[in-house]
């Protein structure tokens, strides 16, 4: 615990058995209060091993997606009583050290949202994230900068870290099951005035670390430009059958109230 908040690391695994044990040895176990893997029906043998590891695991009877998958693992946080919540994905992309800082931000009550970015810095690039991917990231965080009227290094990493009450004020199944989730949950997280912090964030791209293909990074990427024109005519009056219908707007609102 960090100010008595209890800590909650959730790994949205789908067949991660080849680095899960890499990722679990660095999770800090003196600070971090439970571990949640939700395996979206692998084929290899990643729930055994999360369950030999002493991690509490379920496992989906069908793939349900990447969305679908942290549907599943914020549900289940909040049922286990988290108060912060921390996404990791199981790959070892992103190191499980940056959990300690990611989560003291949260407790500290300053923001109520931490992402860790891979481009503050020279993280992304050095790290061996493709120069099209690299490209695109910049080009899409600077479209939504502009169509959200918010400033962020990068509205695409994987490593997030979620309030409870942020969680518990979203309309999560709304969202897509597929890639773009990510963007549109962060996209309802500004709408509804959140505060939103970044740390930067080393990331490790190799063999074994999942990754998105080209033809999937089209779609996520005509997804993210979707969600931020929804978001811009939403906050225009036109939000009716939006995944924003009915949020409002809660700037200048304290973490701490319930939603």
């Amino acid at each position: 615990m960090i100010a008595n908040q209890k800590i909650c690391v959730v790994l949205p695994a789908y067949n991660a058995a080849q680095t899960l044990e890499m990722t679990f040895r660095e999770i800090p176990a003196d600070v971090i209060d439970d571990i949640i893997l939700v395996d979206d029906a692998s084929t290899d043998d990643t729930l055994r091993l999360a369950k030999s590891l002493g991690v509490f695991a379920v496992a989906h009877d069908r793939n349900k997606g990447y969305g679908g998958n942290q549907k599943t693992c914020y549900r289940l946080a909040l049922e286990r009583g988290a108060d912060i919540i921390i996404m990791l994905h199981p790959d070892y992309q992103y190191t499980p050290k940056l959990l300690v800082p990611m989560a003291s931000m949260l407790c500290c009550g300053l923001f109520d949202v931490v992402l860790g970015s891979r481009v503050l810095g020279t993280g992304a690039l050095a790290g061996g994230m493709p120069l099209y991917k690299y490209i695109a990231n910049r080009a899409l965080t600077f479209i939504q900068n502009i169509l959200l009227g918010y400033k962020l290094s990068e509205y695409h990493t994987g490593y997030r870290a979620f309030t409870r009450a942020v969680l518990e004020a979203l309309p999560l199944e709304r969202n897509s099951n597929d890639f773009v989730f990510d963007n549109q949950m962060l996209s309802q997280i500004i709408y509804l005035g959140f505060r939103v912090g970044e740390i930067s964030c080393p990331a490790k791209y190799f063999s074994k670390a999942s990754s998105i293909n080209f033809s999937r990074s089209i779609t996520y990427g005509l997804g993210v430009l979707k969600t931020s024109i929804t978001f811009r005519l939403a906050r225009s009056g036109f939000d009716r059958g939006t995944i924003f219908e009915g949020l409002g707007h809660r700037m200048g609102f304290d973490a701490r109230d319930p939603p």
